[in-house]
């Protein structure tokens, strides 16, 4: 009996946790350059015995969490007209740098300069360049180029004397390297920072939407939900035969 209890237990957990990831797929339809995140879980036979293979009998099978991802599907961009958005045109990241002071990526390119005169991105972290943080000129007009180069123009300046501060780092890391943090940057699995890459182009003026289907996310929701509900049917049949057959000894 409880071998049906620890499988049926097992589900109803994962599809809880699964049904998390959804409602934070679902709440991050609308949030800058958010990937999806996938969660699957897979059925593994719990086998008991002496470590032989003769002698192994599987008697339970739980339900565990599969390696989880994320779907790295480019989402749409919107012109917004504001000359330090930027988006990543294709495969690749922008460099910021984390709470913790390691390189971390993103694909939020809604940046701005803060009032140490760092070049941000909506949540603050600095942006990296080729030598660290990128800082910019006081009052300065900003331009981000095609490759990536910021280029600052002084007040007061003929449109002439515009200087070249730095260029972005952008990175374009196999995606089965990339880990997801909870602060939702994404890192290298070593730990290592990424080469940045030359070939990387970036849409000024624009920005990356979510790649979140929110009609797809709702269907997984419902289905979901629909999974979990056959899972506790099955612990309250568990409970029901169990009930009958503890009648069934006290008869005897």
């Amino acid at each position: 009996m409880d071998r049906l209890i620890y499988t049926s237990m097992s589900g109803a957990t994962q599809a809880l946790d699964q049904q998390a990831v959804i409602a934070n797929n679902l709440a991050n339809a609308s949030t800058t350059g958010f990937r999806a995140q996938l969660a699957t879980f897979r059925a593994v036979p719990m086998a008991f015995g002496d470590g032989s293979t003769v002698n192994n009998t599987t008697t339970r099978t739980f339900v565990l969490s599969s390696t989880p991802g994320a779907d790295y599907t480019p989402g749409p961009i919107q012109q917004t007209g504001n000359p330090l958005d930027v988006a990543v045109q294709g495969p690749g990241w922008l460099s910021v740098l984390a709470a913790d002071g390691n390189e971390a990526y993103t694909r939020a390119g809604a940046l701005h300069v803060d009032p140490n005169g760092q070049l941000v991105t909506a949540t603050n972290q600095p942006v990296l360049g080729t030598g660290g943080p990128i800082s910019v000129p006081p009052g300065a007009q900003i331009t981000i180029g095609k490759d990536g180069t910021v280029s600052a123009l002084t007040p007061g300046d003929p449109p002439t004397a515009v200087v070249v501060v730095d260029q972005l780092k952008i990175v374009n890391p196999d995606p089965a390297t990339l880990a997801h943090g909870d602060d939702g940057l994404y890192r290298t699995s070593d730990g290592n920072p990424a080469d940045a890459d030359p070939n990387a182009i970036v849409i000024g003026g624009a920005l990356e939407g979510s790649n979140v289907n929110p009609v797809a996310a709702m269907v997984s929701m419902i289905t979901n939900a629909r999974q979990f509900q056959m899972q506790t049917k099955m612990l309250e049949a568990a409970d029901q035969n169990d009930q009958s057959a503890n009648k069934l000894l006290d008869f005897s």
